[in-house]
């Protein structure tokens, strides 16, 4: 029975140094040439290194976040806008059309958000940058079709500067190498 005591203590006192070896060497160094994990890469280099690198992949993730942004708020559009003001479902006596002015509203603010983060993400490209910042004055102008949408007062002319909007964004895209294409949203995402 005595031999466990020293036993366990000398296995306390391994786990102990253990734990202490392994933190410490978790933690690093600040980038010593003269490290003892043989890293030896001074942080200048390391970062020159990074940069091209991380420029690349934000401008390649705001290709991509603009053209998620920009299908969410083309298929949005077409989705509960275009297609029920078409088949008559926004006119006055139509059946539903409450439900799917509460829908166009919701749409309408919802593309508008969505276009404006597909603008911002715009800007991490330099060539889609170009492309799309002349339509930021049309994207401003949809400023609040969201509200004439839900009181149904909504005609031909705003319907088509949505679609004229939208087009334009899908063309810009196109043209910069990140083409768009109309994804709808859930409803969820509408509300949410």
């Amino acid at each position: 029975m005595t031999r466990s005591v020293p036993l366990r203590r000398l296995l306390v006192a391994l786990l102990l140094s253990c734990t202490l070896l392994v933190s410490a060497t978790a933690c690093g160094d600040s980038g010593d040439s003269g490290s003892a994990t043989g890293t030896g890469a001074s942080t200048s280099a390391s970062a020159s290194v990074a940069s091209p690198s991380a420029s690349t992949e934000k401008q390649r993730l705001a290709k991509t976040r603009f053209v998620a942004n920009a299908g969410l708020a083309a298929g949005a559009t077409y989705q509960w806008i275009v297609k029920p003001y078409r088949a008559g479902t926004l006119k006055k006596g139509a059946e539903g059309r409450t439900f799917a002015l509460v829908k166009a509203g919701l749409a309408g603010g919802f593309a508008y958000n969505r276009l404006k983060a597909a603008t911002e993400n715009a800007k991490g490209d330099p060539l889609l940058s170009k492309a799309v910042v002349p339509l930021t004055a049309g994207i401003e102008s949809l400023k609040g079709m969201a509200a004439k949408l839900r009181n149904g007062q909504a005609g031909e002319g705003d319907i088509g500067a949505f679609e004229s909007v939208i087009d334009s964004i899908k063309s810009a895209g196109k043209g910069a190498g990140a083409e768009v294409q109309d994804k709808v949203p859930s409803t969820s995402q509408l509300t949410g």
